[in-house]
Order: structure tokens, then sequence, then C-alpha cells
């Protein structure tokens, strides 16, 4: 891991939950980086695991919502110049807006355990004018088990923590299983009711 992003863990850290929360709405750092640091400060005693959630939940949704009023404002030409500056680039908008398209507003809560669509995935939501309290529950019952995942994992690896990608890796999976399974189930509600419509 580069000098650079310990240091901005490092900055983030002397601010406690409030560096949790700001780490994840920049997205400099990807969220599992810090969540997983956050575990870290968890296991020293510098913050409590349930503050954490809090603050993980909060900065989580809040850098969502920001890509949603971009896609809802800004719209797809905006997203495409701008996006580059939050990593968000022309390939992850398609993506994403192919998922949405075919699996519909229920592709919020599934997305955000998927990599490539799982940030980008609230731009096409914002275009779509989705239901801004629709959008934040789908993506706050997303995080929060996210979040919970990767504090956890920080606390057990303690000092090892840079290592949490990879020992994440055997928990991904299955999440990324029953996300698609959960997904999977709501476009078929869905398409159930419209066929009965």
């Amino acid at each position: 891991m580069s000098e650079f992003i310990f240091s901005i863990l490092d900055f983030l850290s002397q601010l406690g939950y409030l560096g949790i929360a700001l780490g994840l709405m920049i997205e400099i750092i990807p969220s599992e980086i810090v969540l997983g640091y956050g575990g870290y400060m968890i296991s020293q005693g510098h913050i409590n695991y349930f503050g954490a959630i809090i603050a993980g939940t909060i900065g989580g949704t809040l850098a969502q919502l920001f890509l949603y009023w971009a896609g809802y404002y800004g719209g797809r030409p905006f997203l495409e110049k701008y996006g580059k500056y939050v990593f968000i680039k022309k390939k992850h908008i398609d993506v994403a807006e192919n998922w949405f398209r075919k699996y519909g507003a229920g592709v919020i809560f599934t997305a955000r355990f998927i990599p490539v669509v799982r940030h980008a995935i609230s731009i096409p939501a914002g275009i779509a004018k989705m239901s801004a309290s629709k959008f934040t529950l789908y993506t706050v019952a997303a995080i929060i088990p996210w979040t919970i995942l990767f504090l956890y994992l920080g606390e057990v690896l303690g000092s090892n923590w840079s290592h949490i990608k990879e020992y994440a890796q055997p928990y991904i999976m299955p999440i990324i299983i029953a996300a698609l399974v959960i997904g999977a189930i709501y476009f078929l509600i869905q398409k159930t009711r419209k066929t009965n419509d």
C-alpha cells in the first residue's frame, strides 16, 4: 500500500468517526481500505464499533447521494465530463445503466456488492429520476452489512489490517452470490406484478 494512502488514513484517523465518514464520502481510497483501517482503530480502542458503523453508513450513503444528485441534475453528459475526478469512467456508467434498465430499482441494493458497478449504479438512478427516499433506503440497506463486515475484518486483523482485501476474498464471493439471488427474486416479483397488472 502506498505512502500516499497511509498518509491520508493517518490524517483521517485523527478525526475519529468523522474521518471514517469523510474517507468514504470523498472516495479517494476504496471503502474496504477505509473501513479496514476503521476496524484497526477499533482494535486499538480509539473508537467503538457502534459509532464506526454509524459513521461508515452515513459517509457511504452521502457518497452515493452525491452521485445520485449528479445524475439527477447533471445527466450523463455532466458525468462523462467530470466523472473521472471521482474515478467514474464512461464504461462504468454504461454497465450501470444497462443493469438499471434491465433489473430496475432493486438493483440499487444488489449492485452495491458487485465490483465495477458498485459506485456507478447511483448515476442511472439519478438520471432515471428514481425516488430519492427509495434510493436512500436501498443504499443504506446495502451499506450497513458492507460496513459491518469490513470493520469486523479490520478489527480481527489488527495491525495486519492492510491485507484486508486478500483476507476478505472468501467472504466477498458468498455475499455477491447472495446479492445476485436477492436481486433475481426482486426482478421476478416485479415482472410477475407487471404481468398481473
